[in-house]
């Protein structure tokens, strides 16, 4: 048999109906037509010069050629599913590094809903303080909080503005004096995570920086004991929003914006085939940002 003439679908449509001996049980199979499976049968038989098929009243019965050609054609084809399988599953497994309080607080409740869009598609998560690099932590993908990072071999998208917010339990926003400025805090509970977001506000205000200093190394800690009642977290408002919503924090305050901070998803350039899952992560974090 010419090898140019060897057809992909008809192996299959033929693996199939031998497999069914029907025709029409088959197609429904495949999800064709029961006359394009048989006409590809016919197709094969005569490029193959052989019958595979006797056909019978009662249904369809290989001959003992097609008995000897199913066993290899089955054979042939799981080996072409399983290779492409396997392929799959690691170009299409897409490593994320971003922080652990980003990670917990926002992105794991929302994994489900990417799997349903991208079933191929395996996102392994890397939650870390620590910054993991593309060439040594093999991260094919990156979401950075604080100010925009540079480089001329990354494609950079911003996921969300920092909006950092002053926020506490229901209960303490009921008994605390009124606050409008930093100053305002000067005598209160702080609670401050890694990124020392409270030290630098009074730092840059040149205000004396509070005592009353709870530490916690993750924001997602520190928005935890906020609404437990132990004080006052600042937290960007994408990792507490939910929280929000929910009652469990009160939103008192915020400061001044920096519009060059934020939450930034990092590509490097070059992925090759596996910079097409890698945009389908980053398309689909935009959009759940976008739509809430």
């Amino acid at each position: 048999m010419n090898r140019r003439q060897t057809n992909l679908n008809s192996l299959r449509m033929f693996d199939t109906a031998a497999g069914r001996l029907n025709f029409r049980l088959a197609a429904e199979d495949l999800n064709l037509t029961q006359g394009a499976v048989a006409q590809q049968v016919r197709n094969l038989e005569s490029d193959l010069g052989v019958k595979l098929f006797l056909r019978e009243a009662r249904g369809l019965k290989l001959t003992d050629e097609g008995k000897r050609y199913h066993q290899q054609i089955s054979r042939a084809l799981a080996l072409i599913d399983a290779a492409t399988s396997e392929l799959r599953r690691v170009d299409y497994g897409v490593t994320l590094s971003l922080p652990p309080s980003l990670a917990s607080k926002w992105l794991v409740p929302r994994l489900a809903g990417f799997s349903r869009l991208h079933p191929d598609i395996e996102i392994r998560t890397v939650a870390s303080v620590e910054i993991s690099t593309f060439r040594n932590d093999g991260v094919d993908i990156a979401i950075r909080q604080g100010r925009l990072p540079t480089g001329d071999d990354l494609q950079i998208d911003r996921l969300a503005p920092l909006d950092l917010r002053a926020v506490c339990s229901p209960d303490m926003a009921k008994t605390m004096h009124p606050v409008s400025s930093l100053e305002d805090f000067s005598d209160l509970k702080l609670i401050q995570d890694g990124h020392n977001h409270w030290k630098t506000l009074f730092t840059k205000a040149g205000l004396a920086v509070p005592d009353r200093l709870v530490q916690f190394n993750q924001t997602a800690l520190a928005t935890e004991a906020a609404a437990g009642g132990q004080g006052i977290a600042l937290s960007p408002r994408l990792l507490i929003q939910s929280d929000i919503e929910a009652g469990r924090l009160v939103d008192i305050w915020c400061p001044p914006a920096e519009p060059d901070t934020g939450f930034f998803i990092v590509l490097p350039t070059g992925g090759g085939r596996r910079m097409v899952a890698c945009e389908k992560v980053r398309d689909w974090l935009l959009a759940e940002v976008n739509d809430g």
